[in-house]
């Protein structure tokens, strides 16, 4: 936790191959029977937060069901008060009773080490223990209220996650940074210095928790910021300097489609160098938006890179002049909306389904060709086409629809499709 020095400059050319074969230390967040492993070989994680207020225990625990069911392998929530370290272990314990052994991470600044210290049930019924060391304390006691933290997570054996962001930074380490990089022949631009500050207070409050006597894979790390360029910046850095896993995310990046954008533009360009162990979406949810949108981009981010599979893909195309009828856009969005209504029944019954592709295709110009791609689509007509839709499975054109009913009844080729393609595969 001291002050450090300046290291080399932040404008020296990163190659990405320098990263891609990154290999971060191992971390296991546990609930009873579960474990979520992070790092190492296991795959990207999604970590979502709520934001009820954690003192309503009931509408904390059913939020974080709703995130949990829609993806999110690990749930964050605000530990900020007394009433909210009490409230902990109630939220667990509902969310034991309905079936949701999702870990839970509590997130500290300020006064985390009195309520860990104070609330034992709070410290144990959490999973995970997120410590920002901008705002863990001032002068003599940062030091002290840190180990004290450290202290209670060695205790009840759990991870930790030193989470710095560029809006809380500790002060005296930029200060300390400020007066070196003054004393340079040349000396860095001040974003520049504020990127080292980051990182420095990262592995260096990463250090002192292991020399504390953490196991340096139960130390994850996190460098938040909101801008794309400077995400990237840091964490490449971030990513050399350290073998610790490491948490993305654009911090406060927006709402909807920029916070969709900007997030996935950051966190996409990482996870292809390989530079990433869990990640979350900050969105800020637009009126009447459910929460769980947040989840729902984070897995498409990682779906659409390859890294993993969450929910059937449904192809479809934009529209044109030749698709004047909105029937496949209609098709389409109950096609998904579908798939993704059933997952949480299909994820347990039918494994593999994930990965299955569905087609819905607006005219005959690219309709038959996208269907014989996916394992299961369907090519209705265009503009001036005969009022046919046909079917391929598994490549092959299976049948052909016609009538009214061509969106129940291709809904009930895919069921059909799914019971009998993953059925055997529990």
């Amino acid at each position: 936790m001291g002050q450090g020095g300046v290291v080399p400059a932040w404008n020296e050319p990163i190659q990405a191959a320098c990263v891609a074969a990154r290999r971060s230390q191992q971390a296991r967040v546990t609930w009873g029977s579960r474990v979520v492993t992070i790092g190492g070989d296991a795959p990207v994680r999604i970590q979502s937060m709520t934001n009820t207020d954690t003192v309503d225990a009931i509408a904390t625990a059913i939020q974080v069901k709703d995130l949990a069911l829609a993806g999110s392998e690990l749930v964050r929530i605000t530990v900020n008060t007394p009433e909210a370290a009490q409230a902990v272990p109630h939220v667990r314990e509902q969310l034991d009773r309905m079936g949701i052994d999702v870990p839970l991470i509590g997130d500290f600044h300020y006064n985390g080490h009195r309520l860990l210290s104070d609330y034992p049930a709070c410290a144990e019924a959490l999973s995970k223990y997120r410590i920002n060391p901008g705002n863990v304390g001032r002068g003599e006691k940062r030091d002290r209220q840190f180990a004290q933290m450290i202290e209670v997570a060695l205790k009840h054996d759990k991870p930790v996650r030193v989470g710095v962001n560029w809006g809380s930074l500790d002060q005296e380490l930029m200060a300390a940074l400020m007066d070196a990089n003054g004393r340079r022949a040349e000396p860095w631009d001040a974003r520049q210095v504020m990127y080292e500050a980051l990182v420095t207070s990262a592995t260096q409050s990463a250090a002192a928790a292991v020399e504390l006597g953490m196991r340096p894979g139960q130390v994850l790390i996190s460098c938040k910021v909101s801008g794309v360029q400077d995400l990237i910046s840091v964490y490449r850095a971030l990513a050399r300097r350290c073998d610790h896993p490491l948490h993305l995310g654009l911090t406060e990046a927006g709402m909807g489609t920029k916070g969709t954008v900007a997030s996935a533009a950051a966190l996409s360009i990482l996870l292809q160098e390989g530079i990433g162990d869990t990640i979350r979406v900050s969105l800020t949810p637009q009126p009447g938006e459910a929460r769980t949108q947040e989840v729902v981009v984070a897995a498409e981010i990682l779906q659409a890179l390859g890294m993993r599979s969450f929910v059937p893909s449904v192809t479809a195309c934009p529209g044109c002049g030749r698709t004047t009828s909105t029937v496949f856009q209609e098709l389409a969005k109950q096609i998904d909306d579908h798939l993704r209504e059933r997952m949480p029944v299909w994820r347990s019954q039918y494994p593999g389904v994930e990965k299955m592709k569905v087609a819905v295709m607006g005219c005959i110009v690219n309709g038959p060709g996208e269907s014989k791609h996916a394992d299961i689509g369907i090519s209705l007509p265009g503009t001036g086409e005969a009022p046919a839709a046909p079917v391929f499975i598994d490549g092959e054109k299976a049948l052909t629809l016609r009538g009214e009913s061509i969106a129940v009844e291709f809904q009930k080729i895919v069921e059909d499709y799914v019971v009998r393609r993953f059925g055997g595969a529990s």
